[in-house]
Protein backbone atom coordinates (compact mmCIF):
# COMPACT_ATOMS: atom_id res chain seq x y z
CA UNK A 1 0.00 0.00 0.00
CA UNK A 2 1.08 3.65 -1.01
CA UNK A 3 1.13 6.05 1.75
CA UNK A 4 -0.78 9.36 0.58
CA UNK A 5 2.06 12.36 0.19
CA UNK A 6 2.20 14.76 3.55
CA UNK A 7 0.55 18.20 2.98
CA UNK A 8 2.60 20.59 1.73
CA UNK A 9 5.66 19.03 3.36
CA UNK A 10 8.05 22.05 2.42
CA UNK A 11 5.91 24.92 4.00
CA UNK A 12 7.75 24.52 6.98
CA UNK A 13 11.03 24.25 5.98
CA UNK A 14 10.51 27.41 3.70
CA UNK A 15 9.52 29.32 6.40
CA UNK A 16 12.19 28.52 8.62
CA UNK A 17 14.43 29.12 5.66
CA UNK A 18 13.76 32.69 5.65
CA UNK A 19 11.40 32.86 2.34
CA UNK A 20 9.45 35.32 0.99
CA UNK A 21 5.77 33.51 1.52
CA UNK A 22 2.60 35.80 1.28
CA UNK A 23 -0.47 34.53 2.63
CA UNK A 24 -4.28 35.45 3.92
CA UNK A 25 -6.80 34.51 6.04
CA UNK A 26 -9.76 33.25 5.34
CA UNK A 27 -13.23 33.94 6.94
CA UNK A 28 -15.42 32.48 4.96
CA UNK A 29 -16.20 28.93 6.39
CA UNK A 30 -16.21 27.38 3.16
CA UNK A 31 -13.84 25.46 0.62
CA UNK A 32 -14.17 27.58 -2.39
CA UNK A 33 -11.69 30.92 -0.71
CA UNK A 34 -9.40 28.11 -0.19
CA UNK A 35 -9.53 26.63 -3.57
CA UNK A 36 -9.47 30.10 -5.69
CA UNK A 37 -6.79 31.77 -3.65
CA UNK A 38 -4.43 28.65 -3.58
CA UNK A 39 -4.86 28.06 -7.12
CA UNK A 40 -3.87 31.65 -7.30
CA UNK A 41 -0.88 30.81 -6.06
CA UNK A 42 -0.77 32.07 -2.08
CA UNK A 43 1.46 29.82 -0.34
CA UNK A 44 -0.65 29.51 2.54
CA UNK A 45 -4.17 30.39 4.12
CA UNK A 46 -5.00 30.83 7.54
CA UNK A 47 -8.38 29.59 8.42
CA UNK A 48 -9.44 31.77 10.72
CA UNK A 49 -11.16 29.64 13.82
CA UNK A 50 -10.22 32.84 16.08
CA UNK A 51 -12.45 35.47 14.65
CA UNK A 52 -14.73 33.81 12.82
CA UNK A 53 -17.76 31.07 12.49
CA UNK A 54 -15.36 27.96 12.27
CA UNK A 55 -16.21 24.90 13.33
CA UNK A 56 -14.62 21.12 13.04
CA UNK A 57 -16.89 20.15 10.27
CA UNK A 58 -15.94 23.54 8.33
CA UNK A 59 -12.23 23.33 8.86
CA UNK A 60 -12.49 19.60 8.38
CA UNK A 61 -13.82 20.63 4.36
CA UNK A 62 -11.24 24.00 4.19
CA UNK A 63 -8.33 21.88 4.99
CA UNK A 64 -8.60 19.40 1.85
CA UNK A 65 -9.66 22.08 -0.58
CA UNK A 66 -5.98 23.31 1.03
CA UNK A 67 -4.61 20.12 0.11
CA UNK A 68 -6.32 20.01 -3.32
CA UNK A 69 -5.40 23.50 -4.38
CA UNK A 70 -2.01 23.02 -2.98
CA UNK A 71 -1.65 25.62 -0.79
CA UNK A 72 -0.64 25.20 3.18
CA UNK A 73 -3.57 25.10 5.42
CA UNK A 74 -2.78 26.97 8.73
CA UNK A 75 -5.47 27.28 11.75
CA UNK A 76 -5.90 30.31 14.04
CA UNK A 77 -7.26 28.37 16.97
CA UNK A 78 -9.70 29.98 18.73
CA UNK A 79 -8.42 28.11 22.10
CA UNK A 80 -4.28 27.19 22.68
CA UNK A 81 -5.75 23.63 23.81
CA UNK A 82 -4.46 20.28 23.36
CA UNK A 83 -7.41 19.02 22.05
CA UNK A 84 -7.82 22.14 19.81
CA UNK A 85 -4.56 21.93 18.17
CA UNK A 86 -4.51 18.18 17.66
CA UNK A 87 -8.42 18.35 16.22
CA UNK A 88 -7.25 20.77 13.45
CA UNK A 89 -3.88 18.51 12.31
CA UNK A 90 -5.07 15.26 12.54
CA UNK A 91 -7.57 16.88 10.16
CA UNK A 92 -4.00 17.92 7.95
CA UNK A 93 -3.48 21.55 8.61
CA UNK A 94 -0.23 22.33 8.12
CA UNK A 95 0.51 24.21 10.97
CA UNK A 96 -1.23 26.50 13.26
CA UNK A 97 -1.13 30.04 14.57
CA UNK A 98 -2.25 30.47 18.45
CA UNK A 99 -2.98 33.89 19.66
CA UNK A 100 -1.63 35.46 22.95
CA UNK A 101 0.97 33.42 23.40
CA UNK A 102 2.46 35.82 26.19
CA UNK A 103 5.23 33.89 27.95
CA UNK A 104 7.58 30.71 27.75
CA UNK A 105 5.09 28.65 29.72
CA UNK A 106 2.64 29.16 27.45
CA UNK A 107 4.82 28.87 24.31
CA UNK A 108 5.99 25.28 25.65
CA UNK A 109 2.65 23.93 26.36
CA UNK A 110 1.42 24.50 22.56
CA UNK A 111 4.87 23.12 20.93
CA UNK A 112 4.17 20.10 23.17
CA UNK A 113 0.62 19.97 21.88
CA UNK A 114 2.35 20.03 18.50
CA UNK A 115 4.73 17.11 18.42
CA UNK A 116 5.02 13.79 18.97
CA UNK A 117 8.94 13.27 20.01
CA UNK A 118 9.71 15.22 23.23
CA UNK A 119 5.93 16.32 23.14
CA UNK A 120 2.22 15.24 24.09
CA UNK A 121 0.64 15.49 20.94
CA UNK A 122 -2.06 12.49 21.46
CA UNK A 123 -1.49 9.74 18.74
CA UNK A 124 -3.65 8.59 15.79
CA UNK A 125 -2.46 7.83 12.29
CA UNK A 126 -6.21 6.74 11.17
CA UNK A 127 -6.97 10.41 9.92
CA UNK A 128 -6.14 12.49 6.96
CA UNK A 129 -2.82 13.22 8.57
CA UNK A 130 -2.29 10.12 8.73
CA UNK A 131 -3.71 8.70 5.16
CA UNK A 132 -6.57 7.12 7.02
CA UNK A 133 -4.14 4.29 8.25
CA UNK A 134 -2.17 4.25 4.89
CA UNK A 135 0.99 5.67 7.06
CA UNK A 136 2.86 3.50 9.61
CA UNK A 137 3.05 4.39 13.43
CA UNK A 138 6.60 6.00 13.07
CA UNK A 139 6.72 7.20 10.11
CA UNK A 140 3.47 9.09 10.47
CA UNK A 141 5.34 10.50 14.26
CA UNK A 142 8.44 11.61 11.88
CA UNK A 143 6.72 13.11 8.93
CA UNK A 144 3.94 15.03 11.17
CA UNK A 145 7.46 16.15 13.60
CA UNK A 146 9.36 17.10 9.93
CA UNK A 147 6.10 19.35 9.27
CA UNK A 148 3.95 21.11 11.35
CA UNK A 149 4.56 24.53 11.69
CA UNK A 150 3.83 26.13 15.05
CA UNK A 151 3.77 30.21 15.12
CA UNK A 152 3.07 32.13 18.23
CA UNK A 153 1.70 35.19 18.11
CA UNK A 154 2.63 37.61 20.06
CA UNK A 155 0.38 40.96 21.10
CA UNK A 156 0.24 41.46 24.66
CA UNK A 157 2.73 43.97 27.04
CA UNK A 158 3.30 41.24 28.80
CA UNK A 159 4.57 39.16 26.04
CA UNK A 160 7.16 42.12 25.31
CA UNK A 161 8.93 41.37 28.87
CA UNK A 162 9.25 37.54 27.99
CA UNK A 163 9.92 37.61 24.42
CA UNK A 164 13.25 36.36 24.69
CA UNK A 165 12.44 33.40 26.56
CA UNK A 166 9.27 33.19 24.10
CA UNK A 167 10.98 33.04 20.78
CA UNK A 168 13.36 30.75 22.20
CA UNK A 169 11.24 27.94 23.48
CA UNK A 170 11.84 24.65 21.81
CA UNK A 171 9.26 23.71 19.16
CA UNK A 172 8.49 27.05 18.56
CA UNK A 173 9.08 28.01 14.70
CA UNK A 174 8.35 31.28 14.77
CA UNK A 175 6.25 34.40 16.08
CA UNK A 176 3.56 36.67 14.20
CA UNK A 177 3.67 40.20 15.26
CA UNK A 178 -0.08 40.75 16.23
CA UNK A 179 0.12 44.53 15.44
CA UNK A 180 -4.03 45.40 15.98
CA UNK A 181 -3.98 43.52 19.21
CA UNK A 182 -0.47 45.32 20.51
CA UNK A 183 -1.44 48.68 19.59
CA UNK A 184 -4.84 48.22 21.79
CA UNK A 185 -2.58 46.76 24.51
CA UNK A 186 -0.46 49.65 24.62
CA UNK A 187 -3.18 52.05 24.47
CA UNK A 188 -1.31 53.83 21.03
CA UNK A 189 -3.22 55.91 18.58
CA UNK A 190 -2.41 53.42 15.70
CA UNK A 191 -0.59 50.19 14.27
CA UNK A 192 2.12 53.13 12.94
CA UNK A 193 2.57 54.53 16.48
CA UNK A 194 6.25 55.00 18.03
CA UNK A 195 5.22 52.75 20.96
CA UNK A 196 3.90 49.56 18.27
CA UNK A 197 7.05 50.21 16.55
CA UNK A 198 9.68 49.89 19.23
CA UNK A 199 7.60 46.80 19.84
CA UNK A 200 7.93 45.32 16.70
CA UNK A 201 11.65 45.89 16.59
CA UNK A 202 11.64 44.36 19.75
CA UNK A 203 9.99 41.19 18.52
CA UNK A 204 11.86 41.36 15.80
CA UNK A 205 15.33 41.63 17.44
CA UNK A 206 14.35 38.65 19.39
CA UNK A 207 13.33 36.76 16.49
CA UNK A 208 16.75 37.78 14.86
CA UNK A 209 19.09 36.52 17.69
CA UNK A 210 16.65 33.12 18.05
CA UNK A 211 17.43 32.50 14.56
CA UNK A 212 13.33 32.29 14.04
CA UNK A 213 11.09 33.73 11.33
CA UNK A 214 8.61 36.58 12.05
CA UNK A 215 5.17 37.01 10.27
CA UNK A 216 3.27 39.48 9.88
CA UNK A 217 -0.03 41.69 8.48
CA UNK A 218 0.86 43.90 6.40
CA UNK A 219 -1.73 46.82 4.12
CA UNK A 220 0.56 47.07 0.98
CA UNK A 221 3.75 45.43 -0.97
CA UNK A 222 5.45 49.20 0.12
CA UNK A 223 4.99 48.42 3.82
CA UNK A 224 5.62 44.69 3.01
CA UNK A 225 9.15 46.21 1.90
CA UNK A 226 9.52 47.97 5.15
CA UNK A 227 8.93 45.18 6.98
CA UNK A 228 11.71 42.94 5.14
CA UNK A 229 14.20 44.95 5.67
CA UNK A 230 13.91 44.95 9.34
CA UNK A 231 13.57 41.04 9.33
CA UNK A 232 10.21 39.58 8.62
CA UNK A 233 9.24 36.98 5.64
CA UNK A 234 6.67 36.06 5.81
CA UNK A 235 3.64 38.44 5.06
CA UNK A 236 -0.18 37.97 5.36
CA UNK A 237 -2.34 40.66 3.20
CA UNK A 238 -5.99 41.08 3.41
CA UNK A 239 -8.78 38.07 3.69
CA UNK A 240 -11.06 36.35 1.57
CA UNK A 241 -13.85 39.11 2.50
CA UNK A 242 -11.37 41.86 2.37
CA UNK A 243 -10.48 41.21 -1.22
CA UNK A 244 -14.74 40.53 -1.95
CA UNK A 245 -15.46 44.26 -0.19
CA UNK A 246 -12.43 45.59 -1.96
CA UNK A 247 -13.22 44.28 -5.41
CA UNK A 248 -16.73 44.47 -5.35
CA UNK A 249 -16.51 48.16 -3.59
CA UNK A 250 -14.46 49.51 -6.70
CA UNK A 251 -16.72 47.62 -9.97
CA UNK A 252 -19.88 48.76 -8.14
CA UNK A 253 -18.46 52.59 -7.66
CA UNK A 254 -17.64 52.05 -11.55
CA UNK A 255 -20.89 51.25 -12.79
CA UNK A 256 -22.66 53.70 -10.53
CA UNK A 257 -20.57 56.27 -12.09
CA UNK A 258 -22.40 55.40 -15.30
CA UNK A 259 -25.15 57.68 -14.18
CA UNK A 260 -23.19 60.57 -12.83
Amino acid sequence: MTAAPAPNPSFRQRFLAGELLVGTFIKTPATHPVEILGQIGFEFVILDEEHAPWDRVTIDGALLAARASGTAGIVRVAEPTPSKILAVLDDGATGVMVPHVSSAAKAREIAAACRYRGGKRGFSNTTRAGGFGAVGLWDHVDRQDRSVTFIAMIEDREALDDIDAIVGTEGLDGVFIGRGDLTVALGAASMDAPDVRDACDRILAAAKKAGKPVAVMVASPQEAAGFRERGATTFIVASDQGFMRQAASRLYGDMRALGA
